[in-house]
C-alpha cells in the first residue's frame, strides 16, 4: 500500500508543477482509480498478492482534536482521508503506518470503545524509543517480552488498546 501512497505523493508534485493543485485524499483516489478501483477504500480492501484480504478494524473515537494527536502526532500514523456527511457530524478517517490500516470514527454505532488490536511491527524496540521520546504524550511504556516475541501495549485516549508486536525470529 506504501506504494500506492507513493504513487499518490508523486501524482500531486507532477500535478502541481503544471499548476493544478489536488489534496491528498484526491490524489490516492485517483490513483485507486488509475488501478480499476471505483475508490481508494475498495484498493486498500482489495487481495494482495498472495490473494489476501485486507482488514481494516474500524475503532471508536470522540469528537475534538485527540484522534489526530494520538494517532498521526504520538504514533506516526498518516492520515489518508477523513470523511463527514455534512459539518458537525460525526468525522470517520482512516490512518496508516508500515502496512497497518486503521478506520476511526466518531459515530457512535461503528464500534465500541475498549477494542484490543494487536499489530505487527518489525521493530517494536525502536518503536518503543519513539514513543518514549515523544513530547506528546508523557507515557513510559515497557516491553513484554516473551519466547514468541515482544509485546508493546499501548492505551490510546479512548479506551482501546493497540498492542505492537515483533515476533522472535528462530535463528
Amino acid at each position: 500500500m506504501s506504494d500506492y501512497k507513493q504513487l499518490a505523493s508523486r501524482l500531486r508534485a507532477a500535478l502541481a508543477t503544471d499548476g493544478v493543485e489536488v489534496s491528498h485524499s484526491r490524489a490516492l483516489e485517483l490513483v485507486a482509480a488509475q488501478h480499476g478501483y471505483r475508490d481508494w477504500n475498495t484498493l486498500v480492501a482489495a487481495p494482495d498478492a498472495a490473494g489476501h484480504a485486507v482488514v481494516v478494524p474500524i475503532l471508536r473515537v470522540f469528537p475534538g482534536g485527540e484522534a489526530t494527536r494520538f494517532y498521526r502526532d504520538f504514533l506516526g500514523f498518516t492520515i489518508d482521508w477523513e470523511h463527514r456527511f455534512e459539518p458537525g457530524l460525526p468525522l470517520y478517517l482512516q490512518v496508516s503506518r508500515a502496512g497497518c490500516v486503521l478506520h476511526l470514527s466518531e459515530h457512535h454505532g461503528d464500534a465500541a470503545p475498549g477494542s484490543a488490536l494487536r499489530i505487527e511491527v518489525d521493530d517494536v524496540d525502536a518503536l518503543q524509543r519513539q514513543v518514549r521520546d515523544s513530547d506528546v504524550y508523557p507515557l513510559r511504556i515497557g516491553l513484554d517480552r516473551q519466547p514468541w516475541g515482544d509485546d508493546l501495549q499501548i492505551p490510546d485516549p479512548f479506551g482501546n488498546r493497540l498492542i505492537f508486536h515483533t515476533p522472535r525470529r528462530s535463528e
